[in-house]
């Protein structure tokens, strides 16, 4: 059964990304003690079996280097001194690759589970865990009785482990009394080394389950409720109506500035009532002809209006209206396949201001140039 908000909620849904980045912003991620005990105590003995040797050689002679101080120095409050710190540091020397191991083994095992991760908000007290009320309802939870299976398990497991292990020395336990002192307590710490070895690689199997668990038992308590997801998309990408009234905004102030360029234009294309473009070119400045405005219907009527109150000829050359306002973006030049086409729309409004002027003929009727099959609309 899903669990429930405290609205009553199923949270049914997968966590999201931020909320999982929240919560490990809180320092709540998912954790294994077990994998961070079996890592532990894992390392840690099989570092004694490989460095015990030299670990042994070392406290060997320090052992030597006590018994066996001259008389001087016995009586000697300064050579005595110097003979407990050199003492001091050899057993720090030769102590300290099993200390380097373990160390690295308490900072990984922590993070082999969830990652690395430092919150301070991990480290602030929560008071509500003095509340007995909720204590109590923690003692009798699900969760209380996972751990209280755990428990009884690895006592279990490790019990057994440590009889097996015992059991496969069992032969030569006996023989130590008869060997020579040295020889006896070297062995005797091995099988110890390895007894410690199997009874924490025994703990794997409660690794095992214990892992998937706790992903499991994280992912449950990440899940969210459908209106949890609703307010996490508003919070994050706006409402929808304040996003949708803020694109309005954009595309009104976008089409003012359009529309303060349309006076600077040397023609306007018509289709002739459901697209309008307007066109410059300054042969001085320009490499090609520009598209200063473009709109369809009521945009479109409004450019005409501007360049009737602007006295700036509209031509109505429906294939090549359609052509630029589909293949050209505003601010940029026409492409190049269309070069001919305005070209031949430039040259007659040109004849249309000489004949304004009374310097030429009118050109009579509007050209309407051949526009290429990939441009037309």
């Amino acid at each position: 059964m899903a669990k429930e908000n405290e609205d009553g909620q199923e949270k049914t849904e997968e966590p999201t990304g931020k909320r999982l980045q929240e919560a490990r912003d809180k320092g709540d991620i998912p954790r294994s003690k077990d994998l961070n005990t079996m890592l532990l105590t894992l390392v840690s003995a099989v570092s004694l079996l490989i460095l015990g040797p030299f670990v042994a050689e070392a406290m060997l002679a320090v052992f030597k280097f006590n018994f066996s101080i001259n008389r001087a120095d016995i009586f000697d409050e300064q050579g005595i001194f110097r003979h407990l710190t050199l003492s001091l540091k050899e057993s720090v020397l030769g102590l300290l690759p099993i200390f380097i191991v373990v160390v690295i083994a308490a900072l990984i095992a922590p993070i082999s589970l969830g990652g690395w991760n430092f919150s301070t908000e991990a480290l602030q007290p929560k008071f509500s865990r003095l509340n007995p009320i909720e204590g109590i309802k923690r003692l009798f939870s699900m969760n209380s009785l996972v751990e209280l299976v755990k428990s009884i398990a690895k006592v279990a497991v490790v019990g057994i482990s440590a009889i097996l292990v015992f059991h496969a020395f069992e032969k030569e336990l006996p023989g130590l009394a008869w060997m020579a002192p040295e020889f006896a307590f070297a062995r005797t710490v091995e099988i110890l080394i390895w007894v410690a070895i199997w009874i924490s690689a025994s703990l794997i199997f409660i690794v095992l389950i214990d892992v998937p668990y706790q992903l499991y038992q994280y992912n449950e308590k990440m899940k969210m409720t459908l209106q949890e997801i609703k307010d996490e998309m508003k919070n994050t990408e706006g409402k929808p109506e304040v996003k949708g009234r803020i694109r309005q905004l954009q595309r009104e102030m976008a089409n003012r500035r359009m529309m303060s360029d349309v006076p600077n234009a040397d023609v306007i294309i018509t289709n002739p009532t459901h697209y309008a473009v307007a066109l410059k070119y300054d042969d001085s400045s320009m490499g090609a002809p520009e598209l200063l405005a473009k709109g369809g219907d009521e945009l479109a009527m409004k450019i005409r209006e501007i360049a009737d109150a602007h006295n700036i000829p509209i031509l109505q050359v429906p294939p090549l209206s359609r052509a630029i306002y589909y293949s050209t973006e505003i601010g940029e030049v026409i492409p190049e396949g269309l070069y001919m086409a305005v070209a031949q729309v430039l040259a007659y409004v040109y004849q249309l201001k000489q004949a304004d002027s009374g310097k030429a003929k009118h050109p009579g009727k509007a050209p309407s140039p051949e526009i290429p099959k990939e441009y037309k609309h």
